[in-house]
């Protein structure tokens, strides 16, 4: 099933925020502090304003854990305290409770649990700033080991305050304190500042959905620049080298940028599918395999599981294959690219007609092309293969140095073995980069 193309659906949402759904069977959170969203059910989770945030997108980059909690649980019903839902809860990790938004008239909106966060976090840092003001005091008076004791307990608090952090770290090097370890700046939360980011991120995946890509790194760039700490421009920015303009250079110190500084789940996951995808490219399988699991124990992706399918089935490993195909599935059971690439899973395993008729059904999805060859290939429908793998070269992709990768993947690919000595499928894919091992069969489509 090889190639697989993910082909990620176009959503207006930037700031998704990554939750992640604990489980009574999670190690427990040791750090920061925990954000905990009780929701009515799974319809509240697929359209709850709570998904997306700018501000609670980067304070998951600043050790604040977005957690979904079931309200059946243990965990959840001690959350809920007979609560109506929806409801969330602030806490720090040893379950001590800080604040809670509660619904109005059956509703929880995000402002409220934007407002919930950003009372406690000012809070803290009030509290934060104290402790630096007595440091100073204690080093004006002479006392320097105090003084250094007080600045590292700010210190230790640089993931929540990078800020006060830094401000500690030049009164500790004054006092002769050299191993302050790397400091970060803190993101941007000035609202007006803030909505403009999002303006200009919004503006560039108005562009990228259009195709226009050096557009869009223009306006993913101009948001990057206003906020260097904000790890999402990053991220769409290295998924425009990675995946649309095939600058891998730039995708990879993109990604290796995100890696380097405080980044959310979310962002962090992208990054290591982004690298892992391009290290299997580059023959290097098992590193390549190390960052696909490393993504989705980070934060789970469609995408990168739809991937580690890939390579269990390029290894001939079925039921490895299969719990990744359902993984996907589980994530988004209605994502036409997850029920595509299911899809093409069956068309390989008998399933033809199930296949074919979601094929079918979703033909006209320009990025899903790759996918939807490789159900027709696999079901020997050889024309109607051929056809969506032209569209695929030369309509979707628009850029040379993605197109000679995807010839060659679509060359060592398991699912059309059916045309691999067929000389219109050698013509078609003769622009191949000669990058894989021919012999090696399948290798990952985004």
């Amino acid at each position: 099933m090889g190639g697989m193309s993910s082909g990620s659906a176009p959503t207006e949402q930037i700031y998704h925020v990554p939750w992640r759904m604990i489980k009574p069977s999670d190690p427990p959170v040791s750090t920061g502090l925990i954000l905990y969203w009780l929701p009515t059910g799974a319809a509240e989770l697929q359209k709850s304003s709570l998904l997306n945030s700018r501000m609670l997108s980067l304070y998951a980059s600043q050790c604040i854990t977005m957690g979904v909690v079931d309200s059946t649980t243990p965990i959840g019903q001690k959350l809920a305290a007979g609560e109506k839902l929806p409801v969330a809860v602030l806490a720090t990790p040893d379950g001590t409770e800080l604040g809670k938004a509660e619904n109005q008239n059956g509703y929880l909106k995000v402002d409220q649990v934007e407002k919930l966060v950003e009372t406690e976090m000012k809070k803290r840092e009030n509290a934060v700033k104290e402790q630096l003001d007595s440091a100073k005091d204690k080093a004006k008076s002479g006392d320097s080991q105090k003084a250094i004791e007080e600045y590292r307990a700010v210190l230790e608090q640089k993931c929540l305050f990078p800020n006060k952090a830094k401000d500690a770290a030049k009164a500790l090097k004054k006092l002769g304190v050299a191993d302050v370890g790397q400091l970060f700046d803190a993101p941007v939360y000035d609202s007006a500042k803030s909505a403009q980011i999002e303006r200009t991120m919004r503006a560039g995946l108005k562009a990228e959905n259009t195709g226009n890509y050096p557009e869009a790194l223009g306006f993913y760039s101009a948001a990057h620049r206003m906020d260097p700490a904000d790890p999402v421009p990053l991220r769409y920015l290295g998924e425009v080298y990675r995946h649309e303009t095939g600058q891998w250079d730039l995708a990879r110190a993109t990604f290796d940028e995100i890696l380097a500084m405080p980044a959310d789940p979310l962002s962090r996951a992208v990054a290591m599918h982004g690298l892992g995808k391009m290290t299997i490219h580059e023959g290097d399988f098992k590193k390549g395999l190390s960052l696909m699991e490393d993504s989705v124990q980070a934060y789970p992706l469609a995408l990168a599981y739809r991937n580690l399918a890939v390579y269990w089935n390029s290894e001939g490993d079925a039921a490895k294959t299969g719990a990744y195909v359902h993984k996907a599935l589980e994530l988004d059971p209605t994502d036409p690219y997850n029920l595509i690439f299911a899809a093409a899973y069956m068309a390989g395993n008998g399933q033809g007609e199930e296949a074919l008729k979601i094929a079918r059904e979703n033909e006209s999805l320009l990025p899903a092309s790759y996918n939807l060859a490789a159900i027709y290939a696999q079901t020997g429908q050889r024309e109607k293969a051929l056809s969506l793998l032209k569209r695929h070269f030369f309509e979707y992709e628009r850029y040379e140095a993605v197109r000679s990768k995807e010839m060659m993947e679509a060359r060592v690919d398991a699912v059309f073995i059916s045309l691999k000595a067929d000389p219109a499928f050698v013509a078609l894919t003769s622009g191949a980069d000669g990058k894989l091992d021919p012999n090696q069969s399948a290798f990952m489509h985004h």
